[in-house]
């Protein structure tokens, strides 16, 4: 039953496509705003906003049906506090209009926004540079990913990432990196080696199975810089607070895991402790093996 519902899963996945991924700017009534959206082929669309005065992304997840966009704003207990309405909506207009409805309707702004660019897959394609707003900042910063696609790959890649001071837009750090473009979800927020200041991540690549890998960027103490740090592993956990880092690699159809356990010295990962599972089909269990 199990390996019938992985292939159905499976199979839904993969007639679920990308329809379109495309970055907004223009204005919600006189506020200045950028909107990035990530459409589905069964409607789900996935999205957010900023105030271009204040910086904060605002995610806004919704649906698409029957040519009508409905863009859902929540507090952070989750409860909707405004939708954004695009009716008519065509993903392949350069300008679309919409209504911002705060939730008892005591309130509605127009939307009017046009599209800065949308990034398309196919070998023939080739353009550089396009600035894509990260859903995800810190207090003062906020990012914007460097996207490029070269002619003869399919897909565009993450060439860099650029970080922003809040408020005053000024440009503090450009970071060249080589990653995966993965949706429009590209950067977390975290404390990433357990000193109290906030670093971020840039997703670098999945492999088999839930196996994933990211780039570890830490905020200098007492700087508006950050670091790339030599942090590595597949699918890397960071707990604060027992401030130990997990790892866990699993293959072959889920027969055999890696688990390892880290600390941090000195913003570098050292092993702790390394285990290794391989399942055994005598025993209809796993047992623990030699890691390589």
């Amino acid at each position: 039953m199990r390996i019938k519902l992985n292939i159905l899963l499976a199979l839904l996945l993969f007639t679920i496509t990308v329809k379109s991924q495309s970055s907004y700017s223009g204005y919600l009534g006189k506020s200045p705003i950028t909107l990035v959206m990530y459409h589905y082929s069964d409607g789900v669309s996935l999205a957010y906003y900023a105030y271009n005065n204040y910086d904060n992304p605002i995610t806004i997840n919704g649906k698409l049906k029957n040519g009508e966009l409905c863009l859902f704003e929540k507090d952070k207990n989750g409860n909707n506090i405004a939708t954004l309405v695009f009716e008519n909506f065509d993903d392949k207009k350069e300008e679309i209009k919409g209504t911002w409805i705060k939730s008892d309707k005591s309130k509605t702004y127009q939307i009017s926004l046009h599209k800065d660019f949308e990034i398309y897959y196919g070998d023939n394609l080739e353009w550089t540079g396009y600035e894509l707003l990260q859903s995800k900042s810190t207090k003062q910063h906020y990012f914007k990913t460097i996207i490029n696609k070269e002619k003869d790959n399919f897909y565009a890649r993450i060439a860099g990432i650029k970080i922003f001071e809040k408020k005053t837009d000024k440009l503090i750090q450009t970071i060249e990196l080589d990653c995966q473009l993965f949706g429009i979800d590209n950067v977390s927020v975290g404390d990433y080696n357990f000193d109290g200041i906030e670093d971020f991540s840039v997703f670098e690549g999945s492999y088999a199975g839930p196996n994933t890998s990211s780039i570890y960027i830490l905020r200098v103490p007492n700087s508006n810089q950050y670091l790339k740090s030599n942090f590595s592993g597949i699918s890397l956990a960071f707990d604060n607070d027992s401030k130990l880092i997990y790892e866990h690699n699993q293959c072959c159809a889920g027969r055999s895991h890696m688990n390892a356990t880290y600390k941090v010295v000195n913003n570098e990962m050292i092993l702790i402790e390394k285990k290794c599972l391989e399942y055994n089909d005598e025993k209809e269990d796993f047992i623990e093996t030699k890691c390589e």
